[in-house]
Formats: C-alpha cells, structure tokens, sequence
C-alpha cells in the first residue's frame, strides 16, 4: 500500500491510500489535487471516507463521487454530502481488502468519527480528521471539553505504533505551545527539532505515531504532573481532569 498526503488550501492533508491500481481518498475538501494524483498514478477511486461536516473536508465529495463513481462514507451524525453510507461507532469499513473501524470522537464537531486499520503495511493506521493534529488537538466548536478529552483518550490508547494521519500541517504551531506548557520535556525538544527540519525540507511532518503523541502532546498529556501544574499556574485553579482539559484548550486558543 502507497500512503500519500495531498496538499490542499494553505494547509490540509488530503489522504490517498492505493495499492497501485484502486484507491481510498480521506477528507477531500478539493477534488482537484486528488483528480491529478489518481491520474497522474493510474488509479481507480474506490472509496472516499469523511470525518466531518467541515467544507475543507467535504467540498470535494460530490465532484469525485461524480467523476468516479466511488463510494462515500461519513459519519451518520453529521451533514455529509448525499448521498453516503453512514457510519457509528464500531461499525467497519472495507475497502481494498483493508477493514476500517469507526472510532466516535466528539469534540471538534458534535458527530466527528475516526478509522482504524489494525494493520497496513505491517502497523496500524489511523484517520482522525480534526480530532488528533501532532502537538495539538482540535478547536472545539460543537462538543465539550470532556466530550473531546474522552475522544483523545479513545485514540491514545491505540498501539503505539499506529501511524497518525491527521488532515493539518499545524504541527509547528502546536509544538511551539507544547514547549510553553511543558519546557523539561526532552522528547519533546527533539520532536520539535526533527519537525523543524523536515518542513525546512518542504516534507510533512506527518504521519506522527499515536507513542510519539503520549509523549509530546500536551492535549494527550493533561493529567500528567507537568502540565496540570502549568496549566493551573496559568489559568485560575481547576480541579478535575475535564476542567484542566478545558483550560488548557483555552490557552491555546488565545496563545500567539
């Protein structure tokens, strides 16, 4: 299997997975990029799986179902372009003999979904959309702080080894407030290092692993001593794990 990130906008990854001759498109917000990738590589377009209801995810859905027929799936709690296969948590999708599971993960809109596939190319694979970035997490516009902390803590117990495919080059950004909140994190200076370096590059810094992100993001990261603390020296005192949560989404919202 050929895993590739497609550019779109000023910052999306749109997600191409093929196997030389069919393919899968994740989040298409523009079916221009993904048309000339299946070109340009000979490609059949199979399946087209949606997170969430966001234009930049879904604007190219009704193109590409048009000009290839392909399938779309999408979260049935949210308004994907029709028509579609919806989806809940648990429910399996297949695709070029890969089977997907829905992962429900609330928080960045109310009905947002990930997929999981226990294996591809020898380690797990992960589409979270929105959800999970490397360093980050999604804004919350639709869910609540403990609605997205269940979901990050859903997508962090996955093996460590799962590669994480998010759909935003936001990965320096987030580091830059990681290395506030958590300064004496020495994985986390080499992690940022490594990203600066790769898109000094022009190259992505993803797909980051789901060990990588426990050990770097603050947004997996928020019981951990070092980051309740300065997140509590920062804000006004919290007491439980949704209120820290929450306080330190906030932060990161007003950081510059």
């Amino acid at each position: 299997m050929n895993l590739l990130a497609l550019p779109a906008f000023s910052d999306n990854y749109l997600w191409l997975l093929h196997d030389g001759a069919r393919a899968i498109v994740v989040d298409p917000g523009d079916a221009t990029p993904v048309l000339a990738a299946l070109k340009q590589h000979g490609l059949e377009l199979a399946a087209i799986l949606t997170t969430h209801h966001h234009a930049d995810h879904v604007g190219g859905v009704d193109s590409l179902r048009e000009s290839t027929g392909a399938t779309v799936y999408g979260p049935a709690r949210e308004r994907i372009p029709q028509p579609y296969v919806p989806l809940t948590d648990g429910e399996t999708v297949k695709a070029l003999g890969i089977s997907f599971r829905v992962i429900d993960v609330p928080g960045h809109t109310a009905g947002h979904i990930a997929y999981f596939a226990d294996e591809v190319n020898g380690a797990p694979l992960l589409f979270c959309g929105d959800t999970l970035f490397s360093g980050g997490c999604g804004r919350l516009f639709e869910g609540t702080p403990a609605q997205m902390l269940a979901s990050l803590d859903a997508l962090a117990a996955l093996p460590a080894d799962t590669r994480v495919c998010c759909a935003h080059e936001y990965t320096l950004a987030n580091l830059h407030f990681a290395r506030v909140v958590e300064p004496g994190n020495a994985a986390l200076a080499e992690y940022y290092q490594n990203c600066e370096a790769l898109r000094a590059a022009g190259t992505p810094t993803l797909p980051s692993s789901i060990g990588m992100e426990r050990a770097i993001n603050p947004f997996l990261r928020s019981r951990e001593a070092a980051v309740t603390q300065a997140v509590r020296a920062h804000a006004v005192t919290t007491t439980d794990d949704a209120a820290v949560f929450a306080a330190l989404r906030e932060w990161k919202n007003n950081f510059r």
